[in-house]
C-alpha cells in the first residue's frame, strides 16, 4: 500500500506551479485581469493571485479558491491540474 511518505515536497511544488499556470492561462483566455479576478472573489487585493500564479513564497489556491475560479472563469476545475 502507498503512504504519504512516498510523495515529495519538490512534487508539491510542482503541483501548485501547474495549478498556478492553468489559473492564469485561463483567467488570460478570458480577458480578465489579476485585478479583476480578485474583485469578482471578494478580496481586497490582487496579492493573492498575482502570488499563487507564480507560487510565490509558496503562495497557493486553496479548494475553495479554485472552485470559485472555476465558477468565474467557466472551466472544470480540473482543468486547473492539466500539464502542460
Amino acid at each position: 500500500m502507498k503512504t504519504v511518505d512516498d510523495i515529495n515536497e519538490t512534487d508539491i511544488d510542482n503541483l501548485h506551479i501547474r495549478i498556478g499556470m492553468n489559473v492564469k492561462k485561463y483567467r488570460e483566455l478570458r480577458g480578465i485581469t489579476q485585478l479583476q479576478l480578485s474583485l469578482a472573489m471578494n478580496l481586497k487585493s490582487p496579492g493573492l493571485i498575482s502570488q499563487s500564479e507564480l507560487y510565490l513564497g509558496k503562495q497557493h489556491f486553496n479548494i475553495k479558491h479554485l472552485y470559485q475560479l472555476a465558477y468565474i472563469l467557466e472551466c472544470n476545475i480540473t482543468d486547473f491540474f492539466e500539464e502542460n
